[in-house]
């Protein structure tokens, strides 16, 4: 199954955004660097589509062409069906208010010479939005009221060094709801957080999918935080540049097929001293992660696999292939022996249990 079907609630509808076999190479002194390799991925509205995997992965990369930021190698970026590589000058202006990007600095990406509220109400001035001071201050308080920080003139006049991480995050998404998007681009939003304010911050985002309606890309390299926020959705897995697995969330996570996915899943801590004493491991055969410069053959884990046949693995590129019901896996193994509990993709349990 390609990343780009649909579940069944969304079949007949078009996808808010494609990306449709789309490759970014980089020229670089190594060679020629394919920092994602023929992607297929789409989002319906108000969907949550996580992309897991390490860093390095190109998760970043092809969240840049999905924001528009980057222009493919090869391969469309589609939005309500368009290419927007094709658009107009104004289609493409419409685009990019309607997709936001929110990155994992948010020191980085906040203007430390502007105020909250100028930072806030930039954009408000930029596309008309507003057209007194006043409007925009009303507007801005507005927001940061939605994001949680209140009373909103406790910062309205504060610069991004006065606030927390948590807060200058939240702010980051403040400016990020200023356009009404249609799409926000999470791009390791909380990967810089202490613990306790990444989940305030996930139940934020979370609060805000469902009372705005809108759709997320959400990057990150953590399955257990794709787990909290995305369990509704739909997971994609990516490792040096493709796409090595796909489905929904709670089968990605309950019962994935491919074996780096289950490595992933088995670097997630377990807080119960006695079950991680008991709980079974995938045993890479290498934690070095190779080059993109220098791609192993065929499978591109297949270094690192503990499920490794030689001459089967490291022939040609596996392609994502239906494994399960609504679940795909880019594995030569896993497509020929398919897995334990197919039928079912096992239990699909709740979030934190």
């Amino acid at each position: 199954m390609s990343a780009l079907e649909k579940s069944p609630e969304t079949a007949g509808s078009t996808p808010l955004m494609t990306l449709g076999g789309v490759s970014q190479v980089f020229d670089t002194k190594a060679g020629p660097i394919r920092a994602v390799d023929n992607v297929d991925l789409s989002v319906n509205p108000g969907e949550v589509l996580c992309l897991v995997g390490e860093s390095g992965s190109g998760k970043t990369t092809a969240a840049r062409m999905a924001a528009g930021l980057a222009r493919p190698t090869s391969g469309q970026v589609a939005f309500d069906g368009t290419d927007i590589w094709s658009m107009k000058r104004n289609d493409f202006a419409t685009f990019r208010r309607s997709v936001q990007y929110v990155h994992q600095d948010p020191y980085a990406s906040l203007n430390p010479t502007r105020t909250i509220q100028q930072t806030i109400t930039a954009p408000l001035f930029k596309h008309g939005v507003v057209k007194s001071k006043k409007e925009a201050a009303e507007r801005a308080a507005e927001l940061l009221t939605k994001v949680d920080l209140t009373p909103p003139e406790n910062y309205l006049s504060k610069y991004p060094h006065q606030l927390s991480g948590g807060q200058r995050q939240r702010v980051a998404v403040a400016r990020a709801l200023t356009l009404d998007p249609k799409l926000i681009i999470a791009d390791e939003s909380t990967s810089m957080l202490d613990v306790s304010i990444r989940i305030s911050v996930l139940a934020m985002l979370g609060r805000l999918r469902d009372d705005l309606g809108v759709g997320f890309l959400f990057i990150t390299h953590d399955l257990a935080i794709a787990k909290y926020f995305g369990w509704r959705g739909k997971t994609a897995v990516m490792y040096l540049g493709r796409i090595v697995e796909f489905g929904p969330t709670p089968k990605i996570i309950n019962a994935p097929t491919h074996p780096y996915t289950r490595a992933l899943i088995d670097a997630i801590p377990e807080p119960d001293p006695d079950l991680t004493k008991t709980k079974g491991r995938e045993s890479l055969r290498s934690l070095e992660i190779p080059s993109l410069a220098h791609l192993p053959s065929g499978c591109s884990f297949h270094p690192r696999c503990p499920q490794f046949e030689d001459g089967l693995c490291d022939g040609a590129v596996p392609e994502l292939t239906t494994i399960r019901s609504g679940q795909s896996a880019a594995c030569h193994v896993v497509a020929r022996d398919g897995v334990p509990g197919a039928e079912d993709g096992g239990p699909p349990d709740e979030p934190g249990t």
